[in-house]
């Protein structure tokens, strides 16, 4: 189990609440499009690919190529920003209590703001001037409004390219990943998936999100490949996680144990393609696929884990995923 340092002290300023209806979205359309987890139907009303399932897709499905950075609006300078929320939604409650790296031992909310901490100082130590933080991670209940449009529960957990921002209702993991698809049931199971939406963060910065030009899918399309070097940013950020800090230079995370890596894994298999194709009755359809398979979803984690490096990521220049 992940142990936090418990002298690390907390950087909160990007993590905040939304509340309830955090701005009203009642929809799971996210029209602007955003970076998600494929989640089953049965939640919030997410509609099936060709009458099997689930696959709730990275938006080249939805129409339009939203990864070139427009917004629901049409366009990146007057998008919506996680600044702008009241400030009742800014979660102050929430979140007031994460102070230190024991409020993170002590509490999955406190947790997550160090894990955003880490994987913040992670990525700026790995891309230097490339780097700048998300926006926001905001949590939320029900539903919110994105730079990417209105989003629903139903949608998962999603990073928006238009705002920067993750975004996610925690309920995710013990209604759906646990409840519907059977997923592991753990801390660091949430922490992989944090890191998964950072990883789409770092693939914006990167540039990577703008060679996704097709709107095919399949185990090798570029959908698939931008899914998969999530996953494996997600391992490499892993790899280090040891090593990160905070500002006055104390480590962040003390210990990362094989469980939670084998938490991390038993994940990424839960949000294959074809296992969620298989747990809702229907046939694997590979042509269908969005996010990759449960096998290269582990494949890759672990190529970021064991090989630690951000070149190993880079599934573009892969002739196979």
């Amino acid at each position: 189990m992940v142990r936090f340092n418990p002298k690390a002290r907390l950087d909160r300023s990007r993590v905040r609440d939304a509340g309830r209806g955090g701005g009203g979205g009642t929809g799971g359309g996210l029209g602007g499009g955003g970076m998600r987890l494929p989640i089953p139907t049965g939640k919030g009303g997410i509609g099936s690919l060709v009458g099997v399932i689930l696959v709730v897709v990275v938006t080249l499905l939805l129409g339009g190529n939203p990864l070139s950075g427009g917004g629901g609006d049409g366009g990146l300078g007057n998008v919506y920003s996680p600044s702008r929320l009241s400030d009742q939604q800014q979660g102050s409650e929430r979140y007031a209590g994460c102070t230190t790296g024991e409020d993170a031992n002590n509490s999955q909310d406190c947790a997550r703001v160090a894990i955003e901490n880490s994987l913040t100082d992670y990525w700026d130590a790995e891309l230097g001037g490339k780097f700048r933080p998300e926006q926001a991670m905001v949590t939320f209940t029900g539903s919110v409004n994105t730079g990417c449009g209105a989003a629903s529960s139903a949608v998962g957990p999603f990073y928006c390219p238009s705002d920067e921002t993750i975004y996610l209702d925690t309920t995710f993991f013990d209604d759906v990943l646990e409840g519907q698809l059977g997923g592991p049931d753990g801390s660091f199971v949430e922490f992989y998936v944090l890191a998964h939406e950072y990883g789409h963060h770092i693939s914006n910065l990167l540039g990577y999100m703008g060679q996704v030009r097709s709107q095919d899918t399949g185990p090798q399309s570029d959908g698939v490949r931008l899914e998969l070097q999530a996953d494996c940013y997600a391992g490499l950020w892993a790899n280090h996680a040891t090593t990160t800090e905070d500002a006055s230079g104390n480590k962040l995370i003390l210990d990362l144990t094989q469980d939670d890596i084998t938490e991390a894994i038993d994940a990424a298999k839960a949000v294959g393609d074809d296992y969620i194709q298989k747990r809702s009755g229907g046939r694997v359809n590979e042509e269908a696929w969005t996010h990759g398979s449960s096998e290269q979803r582990r494949k890759w984690f672990m190529i970021g884990y064991q090989q630690g490096s951000l070149q190993a990521c880079d599934t573009f220049a892969a002739d196979r995923v």
